[in-house]
């Protein structure tokens, strides 16, 4: 039964965060009151993604590391460089917006994109390695990230955001892979199965009080939001573009070229909402929030265009050899 609900929850993914933002907002006044659940919910979440992961996949990647300078390298250089630039053509001036189009990059990459790569037949053991690796950085690249663009011109607290970021996604994320390894993968067997359709309610959940959260800020629709929802959505576009054409530049295989543009593309959106309300004003929050709507629907989009390219190629290639 648990199986059946997870792999509905799967084909609702694009739906599933869109929605939850909307109650979020309309819900506000009863559910910001338990918004002191979300990094509990959140670590839940990172400890049961993570009960699928092992040490052997992290040290394969680590023997071969030209992929994850690449993913490294979109993650955490090009895309918040490319945000910043972005954020202060379009917002010059407004400080806390473009700190929320930064920090919306900046984040480690997302732990659904493990879905998207297994759906569309992508380097799992790749994918893995370095949703774990990028986790395991984020107390450090994300608050320093956050510092060399932004700077001091708005006040961050450094070192609560990095034991946050430790409490809810690194410290689960260690206790998952050691729980897998330690019983040779029986609780991935047994537990990841079970658990997996409560982490995607998880996430409902969690985006949900954001939602919440930053409800006075998106329930009024002026031009401003509608211009920061473009952006966001240009932003967030150009991710996944910019990881296909790099995987395609270095001549990657189909697999890989899969896996980097998902982890290239995604973020841990949710991550990045819970740091943003907690740790920000809420007008840096509101850009990762809306990045929301946007970042399961984009990850069916692309997984349906690179399912076609690779057709296409094969074809190609098949009528060349006849």
């Amino acid at each position: 039964m648990l199986q059946k609900l997870n792999k509905q929850l799967e084909r609702l993914m694009p739906f599933i965060t869109p929605t939850s933002v909307v109650i979020g907002v309309l819900l506000a006044g009863i559910l910001k009151d338990y918004s002191f659940l979300i990094p509990w919910i959140f670590a839940f979440m990172t400890f049961s993604g993570s009960l699928s992961s092992n040490f052997s996949s992290l040290k394969q990647t680590l023997n071969h590391p030209f992929a994850l300078v690449v993913v490294l390298f979109i993650l955490h250089i090009l895309m918040p460089v490319w945000a910043w630039g972005v954020g202060h053509i379009v917002f010059s001036g407004d400080l806390f917006t473009i700190t929320g189009f930064i920090l919306a990059m900046a984040i480690p990459t997302g732990i659904s994109s493990f879905i998207w790569v297994s759906i569309y037949r992508g380097n799992l053991s790749f994918t893995l390695a370095i949703i774990l690796i990028d986790t395991f950085l984020s107390p450090f690249i994300v608050p320093f990230t956050l510092s060399i663009l932004v700077g001091e011109n708005i006040e961050m607290d450094v070192f609560s955001m990095m034991k946050g970021l430790l409490g809810m996604i690194v410290i689960p994320s260690l206790l998952g892979m050691f729980l897998n390894q330690w019983t040779k993968g029986k609780v991935k067997e047994e537990w990841s199965p079970r658990l997996a359709p409560f982490s995607k309610i998880g996430m409902g959940f969690v985006v949900m009080l954001n939602g919440a959260v930053v409800a006075p800020y998106l329930q009024e629709v002026n031009m401003k939001l509608v211009i920061i929802t473009i952006t966001v959505f240009f932003i967030a576009f150009t991710g996944y573009l910019f990881s296909f054409l790099i995987g395609k530049w270095f001549k990657c295989d189909r697999e890989m070229i899969i896996a980097l543009t998902f982890t290239g593309g995604m973020r841990n959106i949710s991550a990045g909402a819970v740091i943003a309300v907690s740790y920000f004003p809420p007008q840096v929050a509101v850009p990762v929030v809306i990045g929301m709507l946007f970042q399961q629907v984009l990850a069916s989009i692309y997984g349906m265009l690179m399912e076609r390219h690779f057709n296409r190629t094969n074809t190609g290639n098949e009528k060349q050899a006849m």
